[in-house]
């Protein structure tokens, strides 16, 4: 009798613990069917493809754009013809406009999309990888810049064996009249050659590069300014819009200039962001 109760028993468990089970398995399987957004590569298609000439999409970012588009669609912020996986022009003024909705102003709102938004946007319909972060502002080197700058110039030091001397850094609106609002933002640094030979600032304009900053040797024959070094860090999410361009055109191979001419600088390739490289080194 006490064997027969027991097997009931156990049965009993069972169906009970069945459904249970089930339903478990179906919320997990709902979860999971949620796409991911890769955020570097969005950022990235997010410099880019606004720059180029036609519409080839940047490499790898085509699903995760979608997504992005796709949920910028459904707030009624973007027409359904520009669902198409091209972080253009018009995906983002509409990422600008999706931040502007969420009360963000200046840098928070400069299309180029931030973790925080991203994940707002991707409430209930996709979840975020690789996430990027200026980190916060800092003074280094005598200057203002984020600490995901500063850990990209102490690694080029690192590599140069020497430390660099800042002319002007970052979050400097008006600063300087001839930056024309690229150090507005984050991300961007103007780097002194005094002392050095063309030798000696190709090869820290090669440094710079190789850590994940698009970086050219400026001179005076181009503008009203001296001999320097220019520097955007690379999907920096806090660019301003002039410099969001000007790594666009790094990677276009320009030169940075609103003359759009060829790279003059040292060739790196591939071209890494500070994220990538830190996954090699």
């Amino acid at each position: 009798m006490r064997s027969v109760l027991a097997g009931a028993a156990v049965c009993a468990a069972a169906a009970v613990a069945f459904p249970l089970t089930s339903y478990a398995a179906d919320e997990h399987s709902r979860s999971a069917a949620k796409p991911a957004v890769d955020m570097e590569v969005v950022v990235k298609a997010a410099q880019i493809d606004p720059r180029r000439a036609d519409d080839t999409q940047t490499p790898g970012a085509h699903d995760s754009v979608l997504s992005v588009e796709r949920a910028l669609q459904a707030k009624g912020l973007l027409a359904k013809k520009y669902v198409d996986g091209y972080f253009g022009t018009t995906t983002v003024a509409a990422y600008t406009r999706f931040q502007k909705s969420l009360g963000y102003t200046g840098l928070a709102a400069n299309g180029l999309p931030g973790k925080a938004s991203l994940e707002k946007l991707g409430s209930n319909r996709f979840t975020v990888t690789h996430p990027l972060s200026p980190g916060k502002r800092v003074t280094s080197h005598g200057a203002t810049m984020n600490t995901r700058t500063v850990a990209m110039l102490t690694a080029a030091e690192r590599r140069l064996g020497r430390r660099l001397v800042i002319e002007q850094g970052s979050y400097n609106p008006g600063g300087d009249p001839t930056s024309a609002g690229t150090h507005d933002g984050g991300g961007v640094l103007d780097i002194s050659v005094k002392g050095m030979d063309a030798r000696t600032r190709s090869t820290v304009a090669r440094q710079l590069r190789t850590v994940g900053f698009a970086a050219w040797v400026r001179n005076p024959s181009q503008a009203d300014w001296p001999w320097h070094i220019h520097a955007v860090a690379l999907s920096d999410p806090d660019l301003a819009s002039q410099a969001q361009h000007q790594a666009g055109d790094y990677y276009l191979g320009k030169n940075g200039l609103a003359s759009r001419k060829p790279d003059d600088g040292p060739k790196v390739t591939p071209i890494r962001t500070w994220e990538e490289f830190q996954r090699r080194h």
